[in-house]
């Protein structure tokens, strides 16, 4: 218990400086001096339009993402699963695409709908195909995943490629905060709402996780809490795509590190994994932002680089009992 309320802690107050450091962060002359002036100057629209938005966009994005990681853990039984691992991502990314094509005069709302049907029949699809597993191969989860969701990205690839639509497919798979102002970010507090949401059934969720039986002899209904938790990361991951694009690892990364030290009680684990899959997240971004002033890395490089190094420790490091 100590250990996680410390871990909890450390993971707020992490947030909170990154928040800030972010704020602070930018090409535009900005001076909290003139922002506290009490007028309306330069300093103030620049932190209204820009920063905080893109600020807000990057605690939503990971602190969500890292939620929905957990629950695909925690409902595949495997570790070593993330979103974007088991074609969530990828489909999601079709659905955009196919949207655009036959529907571009389409509200976002509805192409958000649609990539959130495409993500979770491809989640459905993979869990099928996993199915035909041996239960004592969990290494071999992943890479079907890896194969499954490049099985995906090559149709909707060649179909961009066919279309003249390439440049914008780059955009989804590639997650980037520097397109997000005011009025371009507010589909993302959906993912807040649906984080606790997630929250409010992480104990029905954890006893799903432990098998069909246990959750019958619990009184759990186990195919509602499974359709709800894989609704919760579809619309997840479509409205993070759909807003900001794919950013990588942020699921695979932090539900690990939380497990590793809080255990796999949904629950109690679930904030801290909100909490710093945003400090994570906001981290990589300021890197970004920082390296090649005043120009700027994607954060879904960035933590691509940052994530790999992380889970291979994670892998290489033995637990402590």
């Amino acid at each position: 218990m100590k250990s996680s309320k410390k871990l909890i802690f450390i993971s707020l107050i992490l947030t909170f400086c990154l928040f800030i450091g972010s704020l602070s962060v930018g090409v535009a002359n900005f001076s909290w001096a003139n922002l506290f002036s009490g007028s309306l100057n330069d300093s103030s629209q620049i932190m209204l339009i820009s920063r905080l938005p893109r600020t807000f966009a990057i605690v939503l994005t990971g602190a969500s993402m890292g939620v929905a990681g957990m629950i695909m853990q925690i409902l595949l039984k495997n570790r070593f699963v993330e979103p974007s691992m088991v074609g969530a991502s990828q489909s999601a990314i079709l659905g955009l695409l196919l949207m655009t094509l036959l529907l571009p005069a389409a509200p976002l709302l509805a192409k958000m709908s649609v990539a959130a049907v495409a993500s979770l029949c491809g989640m459905l699809l993979f869990m099928a195909l996993i199915r035909k597993l041996p239960p004592t191969a969990q290494l071999l989860v992943p890479l079907v995943g890896i194969i499954f969701g490049g099985v995906i990205e090559s149709v909707y690839t060649f179909i961009a490629y066919e279309t003249e639509m390439l440049q914008l497919i780059s955009v989804w798979q590639s997650g980037d905060f520097s397109g997000v102002l005011l009025g371009r970010y507010e589909l993302l507090w959906i993912t807040g709402a649906l984080a606790i949401g997630a929250y409010l059934i992480a104990d029905q969720l954890t006893i799903v996780g432990l098998g069909e039986t246990v959750a019958v002899n619990l009184g759990i209904n186990s195919n509602v809490i499974l359709w709800a938790g894989l609704v919760i990361v579809a619309l997840i991951t479509s409205l993070v795509v759909v807003t900001v694009g794919n950013i990588p690892f942020i699921g695979l990364v932090v539900p690990n590190i939380v497990s590793r030290i809080m255990g796999d009680k949904l629950r109690a684990g679930l904030p801290a994994v909100a909490l710093l899959g945003a400090a994570l997240v906001l981290l990589c971004d300021v890197i970004g932002r920082v390296i090649v002033f005043p120009f700027e890395i994607p954060v879904a490089t960035v933590f691509g680089v940052l994530g790999t190094v992380l889970f291979l420790g994670l892998l290489m490091r033995q637990p402590a009992r």
